[in-house]
C-alpha cells in the first residue's frame, strides 16, 4: 500500500536514493511496460515546482518511449531488490521482458506504471529536454564517463515532479 505526500515531505535522502540505491525509470510502451536502472539525476526547484533531472543515452531501448510520452515513473526499491539493477541496467527491453525477467509487479497509474515493491515513487512529467555535448563540458574529467569519440552523450530530462508515493 503506498501513501501520497508532497514532495517536501519526503524524508528519503535524494543522494542515497538516486547515488547508492539507484531508481527505475519506467514508461509504458502501449504493448509492455519497460524500465532502465538510472543512477545519475537530482531533484529539485525549477520554475517554482518540485522536479527531477534524469539523464538518459540516446541508445537505449527506453530512450524512444521517453521522448514520446509525457509522463514516466522513477521507483526506488528497497535493498533486497538491488539485484533487479542488474538486469535493468545491463539487458535490452529490446530482448527480453524484464518484468518477467524481475519478478517485479507492475502498477498501473494512470500516467506511469510502477512497482509495487517500490519503497518510495516519483510520477514525473516532462518539461524540459536537452542533449548534452562535448561543447557545454567545462571540467574535462567529465569526458571519463563517455566513449572517447563522445558518441553516447546522455540526453537530460526535467520533469515536474506531480506525485511522490512511499511505501505504508
Amino acid at each position: 500500500m503506498f501513501k501520497e505526500i508532497s514532495a517536501k515531505e519526503l524524508k528519503e535522502n535524494p543522494f542515497t536514493l538516486i547515488g547508492d540505491d539507484w531508481g527505475l525509470v519506467t514508461v509504458d510502451t502501449k504493448e509492455k511496460v519497460n524500465m532502465m536502472t538510472v543512477s545519475w539525476g537530482g531533484v529539485g526547484i525549477m520554475w517554482n515546482k518540485p522536479v527531477a533531472f534524469t539523464f538518459i543515452r540516446p541508445q537505449r531501448y527506453t530512450f524512444d518511449y521517453l521522448e514520446n510520452g509525457e509522463y514516466f515513473a522513477i521507483s526506488f526499491l528497497p535493498d533486497e531488490y538491488h539485484n533487479v539493477h542488474k538486469i535493468c541496467g545491463s539487458k535490452s527491453g529490446r530482448d527480453i521482458d524484464k518484468v518477467k525477467e524481475t519478478g517485479l509487479t507492475p502498477i498501473t497509474d494512470d500516467k506511469a506504471p510502477y512497482f509495487a515493491e517500490s519503497k518510495v515513487v516519483l510520477i514525473c512529467r516532462k518539461m524540459y529536454g536537452q542533449s548534452l555535448n562535448a561543447d557545454s563540458v567545462v571540467d574535462e574529467s567529465v569526458f571519463s564517463a563517455y566513449a572517447p569519440d563522445g558518441s553516447d552523450y546522455h540526453k537530460m530530462y526535467i520533469s515536474e515532479i506531480e506525485k511522490v508515493l512511499v511505501k505504508e
